[in-house]
């Protein structure tokens, strides 16, 4: 967890520490209790730089992209690929189509830790 935070910056690194010290979501609504601190971190890097396009669609792009909660529960990603670590990695570094590469924007251990939230099959946000 303290390598993790160390990849945070600023107001991040406090506001994840003590969401992960408190035991609240780093959203604030949710609680991680049921988190490991690598899902917490997880899911922390999912709410900054992931939901807005996977959940929220907030760039208001014409096609939605695909919904990744439950996505280790198919047996395929919406590329037709298996749902594997290594494809959804393969996915997250190279990007594809609308996707951006994020090849060099996460650490070994940040992509990890998203690997570890996406698993949990969670939300990063209450739905309402």
């Amino acid at each position: 967890m303290v390598q993790t935070i160390r990849q945070l910056s600023g107001w991040a690194v406090v506001f994840a520490w003590m969401a992960a010290s408190l035991g609240i979501g780093v959203t604030g609504c949710r609680s991680t209790s049921a988190l490991s601190p690598a899902e917490a971190a997880g899911q922390h890097l999912y709410s900054i730089r992931c939901s807005h396009c996977h959940e929220e669609n907030d760039l208001r792009l014409k096609k939605a992209p695909p919904e990744l909660h439950g996505i280790f529960e198919r047996k395929t990603l919406p590329s037709g690929a298996p749902a594997t670590d290594a494809e959804v990695r393969r996915g997250v570094l190279a990007g594809k189509g609308l996707m951006p590469a994020f090849n060099g924007r996460f650490t070994e251990e940040q992509m990890a830790a998203l690997l570890a939230y996406l698993h949990t099959g969670a939300r990063s946000r209450i739905s309402e």
